[in-house]
This record gives C-alpha cells, sequence and structure tokens, in this order.
C-alpha cells in the first residue's frame, strides 16, 4: 500500500475510535443510548427548535445550537452542566426555570437518559 493510503486509514480508523469512545463515556455518565438518543431527538421534536449535529434536518435556531453542549458551563443557562442536570432539564425544562420557552415533553426517564447521553457526544 502507498504510505498516503495507509495514512488515510488510520485517520478514518481513529476517528471511529474516538466516536466510539465518546459514545462509551457518554453512555457511561447518563446511563443511556447515545445511538437511541440521537434517534429520540428527533422523534421528539427537538430538531425543529435547535441545530443539532448529526440529526438531519435539525438546523434551525428558535433554541440555542446544541453544537459542543458538553463543552459548555451550564444548561439552559441556569443549571450546571452535568449528566443528572442534564437528566433533568431535559425532563421539565420549565419546572426547573418557569421562564424558559423549552416545553415539557413528558420524556420517559429512558428517553431523557438517551437524549442525554446523545448531547453529551457533542463536544
Amino acid at each position: 500500500m502507498k504510505p498516503c493510503f495507509c495514512a488515510l486509514l488510520l485517520l478514518v480508523f481513529a476517528a471511529i475510535g474516538c466516536d466510539s469512545k465518546s459514545k462509551q463515556q457518554a453512555a457511561a455518565m447518563c446511563g443511556g443510548d447515545p445511538d437511541r438518543g440521537k434517534g429520540s431527538a428527533r422523534t421528539y421534536g427537538c430538531s425543529s427548535c435547535h441545530t443539532i449535529p448529526g440529526v438531519p434536518g435539525a438546523n434551525v435556531l428558535v433554541g440555542p445550537p446544541l453544537n459542543q453542549i458538553a463543552s459548555r458551563v451550564y444548561i439552559g443557562g441556569v443549571l450546571k452542566n452535568t449528566p443528572n442536570n442534564m437528566i433533568t432539564w431535559l425532563k421539565d425544562p420549565p419546572g426547573v426555570d418557569p421562564l424558559t420557552a423549552m416545553p415539557n415533553l413528558k420524556l420517559s426517564d429512558e428517553d431523557a437518559r438517551d437524549i442525554a447521553s446523545y448531547l453529551y457526544t457533542l463536544k
């Protein structure tokens, strides 16, 4: 094989490994499945208000974009960014901040953990 091709293969495999490691870390942090969470974000209509990397059609700006949400200090501008707080926010945003425009989507515990796990892959 040519050196350039080998280097390209190594980069591809490294990217896949990083993605897998990121998903494993997020799943361990939140107790959910990031792959299911990505689908649930679409099912629950998160993409109608947020730009969400990796979610087709999620490119609107009603709510804040969710790129790099895992690296932010606060969730919704009011909660320290921790896995438990992310799950709490997703389950009942108005219960945390009555002035938020984000509705309570009545997420199940499992869906909230899955979506939080996906969001924690967005570093």
